[in-house]
């Protein structure tokens, strides 16, 4: 039974694996692959497009690990692929005998619509053309599989040889096929043209028509929704509008167009909320940073800045909100500049989970620094933690004080070979932690100063008498790090120098950091009573001065 809301009354047909997969710089693996079919499914489409088998040993045996691991709740899985080659029977063309092969119960065929393409393309006459659309396709619906029409180059064809394009739709139709999906493959189309267009193939051929659009001219989704408007019950569109060029229909817009504009449920019940989740998730599979401008699920898709918008939306989000965020899984999200007033500010704290309490002086106060400083080049607009201090600062009336330096004292050396040597001698102190004195050695890196450059720790007996082995490499990564009391290190003997790496453990608060040198060689750590078994070197970060 279907879990489309719609029933097979209107398709959502997702081809992100496939046209979307042509993107310049988007790469998926198998797997990478499996991981998207799933987000779709949970999404709620009611058909996933999962490549060309046959074309490609990846789809081939993406195909095949579907087949043998993937059970879909929502969606139909489909293959794609062309019609027979000229002059070759159906039955004996190998990439058709593919698409049985994938087990796909559904497959889209793609054929050529436009005259000049089957001349130039196919290198072929027109009437073997629609031979090889009609015999491919009765083959495939007599093996019992299901059969979609990509129309290719439709809108083009059908402004070149009106004729010749609706024929086209119209021998897939009457060998079988149950939906033909009309193609602006080059994305030239405006909307009030596919709507003409559609509404004359509904009435000329009596085929289930259906809207394939790339954005080429940036009216991929107007022209789904005018394809829609003219009778299409079958819209294709990808996840965040991957695809060639400049994309195809973003088909996240679409379903959200349908579902809270048109009042029309394409998804199952609740689904629409998972939208924003999903296309996030699917760019970090993809590795294409989603563009925080996306309608509906962009990061800034419910942003506010001005601040004439901010003391509107204080009144009722409605004044300047076409919808609630939370239909599709987003968020509203003010933000805070020179441009911020009274709304801005106060709305920016309820959401940092502070609470001005309407206090205008304290307000008042927080708008003229914020101005004040922007003006000078700070910014607070991606810097919600900076812009809470400053809050927290102005309720306190001084700035808060999370931890305190009680002693710190740096020397610099230069060698004759120019390198710089730091000395660094530091007392700290914080509500958590003991009282803690070192003696360390930064040799600094000729670039930068990180994790990884290389530091020479002093080593001392119990006296503190200078003792000569040598640790370096050490990653320092936590104010003191403490290991586990069973914790064993191999060092070579005293005087040796050694290359030794510590993981990075997680922080222990209370206990003392001493790593110690028996008489074997063996480095044996635990709080002071170890210290008492040898030489040892005790170890916490050191301030680095370039």
């Amino acid at each position: 039974m279907s879990t489309q809301p719609q029933g097979d009354a209107f398709h959502i047909y997702d081809t992100t694996l496939r046209d979307g997969a042509q993107q310049e710089g988007l790469n998926l693996s198998v797997h990478d692959k499996m991981t998207i079919a799933k987000h779709l499914d949970d999404l709620g489409v009611g058909f996933i497009e999962g490549g060309w088998p046959g074309a490609n040993p990846r789809d081939t045996q993406f195909f095949a690990r579907v087949a043998k691991e993937m059970k879909f709740k929502n969606a139909q899985f489909v293959a794609f692929g062309a019609t027979r080659r000229p002059n070759v029977k159906a039955a004996d063309d190998e990439q058709v005998r593919a698409l049985l092969d994938s087990q796909a119960p559904i497959i889209t065929v793609v054929a050529k619509s436009h005259d000049r393409h089957v001349d130039l393309a196919l290198k072929t006459s027109l009437d073997e053309n629609l031979a090889m659309v009609r015999e491919t396709i009765a083959l495939l619906v007599k093996e019992g599989r299901r059969v979609f029409l990509d129309a290719e180059h439709f809108f083009d064809g059908y402004r070149a040889n009106k004729a010749y394009a609706l024929e086209v739709v119209r021998v897939a139709m009457e060998a079988g096929a149950d939906v033909a999906a009309l193609c602006d493959t080059n994305g030239g189309m405006l909307p009030t043209e596919v709507a003409d267009v559609v509404a004359e193939a509904l009435s000329v051929t009596g085929a289930r028509v259906g809207i394939h659009c790339h954005n080429d001219t940036g009216c991929a989704i107007a022209n789904s929704l005018a394809a829609i408007d003219a009778g299409a019950t079958h819209v294709q569109g990808t996840l965040n509008g991957y695809g060639e060029r400049t994309g195809n229909a973003d088909l996240v817009s679409i379903i959200a167009n349908l579902e809270l504009k048109y009042k029309k449920p394409v998804l199952p019940a609740g689904h629409l909320q998972e939208a924003f989740r999903i296309s996030h998730a699917v760019s970090e599979v993809t590795n294409i940073a989603p563009s925080p401008r996306q309608p509906y699920v962009g990061i800034s898709a419910f942003a506010h800045k001005a601040g004439l918008h901010a003391s509107a939306i204080k009144v009722d989000p409605a004044l300047y909100q076409h919808t609630e965020p939370e239909f599709v899984g987003n968020d509203r999200r003010m933000l805070v500049s020179d441009m911020a007033g009274r709304a801005s500010i106060e709305l920016k704290s309820q959401e940092l989970g502070v609470d001005l309490g309407g206090d205008k002086e304290l307000i008042t106060r927080i708008v003229d620094r914020v101005k004040d400083m922007e003006s000078k080049g700070f910014t607070f607009e991606a810097a919600d933690a900076s812009f809470e201090l400053l809050v927290r600062e102005e309720i306190a009336k001084k700035r808060p004080t999370f931890f305190s330096v009680e002693h710190w004292l740096t020397s610099v050396e230069s060698d004759q070979d120019g390198s710089m040597i730091c000395k660094s001698t530091t007392d700290s102190a914080c509500a958590t932690m003991p009282l803690f004195q070192y003696n360390s050695i930064f040799k600094v890196c000729e670039s930068s100063i990180d994790t990884d450059c290389i530091a020479k720790f002093n080593a001392v007996d119990e006296s503190g008498n200078l003792l000569d082995t040598k640790f370096s490499n050490y990653t320092v990564t936590n104010h003191i790090n403490a290991y586990p009391a069973d914790a064993k290190y191999k060092i070579p003997a005293a005087g040796m120098p050694s290359i030794w790496n510590i993981p990075s453990l997680p922080h222990k608060d209370g206990t003392e950091f001493a790593i110690v040198a028996g008489e074997n060689g063996e480095v044996e750590q635990g709080g002071t009573e170890s210290a008492k078994l040898g030489r040892y070197i005790q170890v916490s970060v050191v301030p680095v001065v370039l």
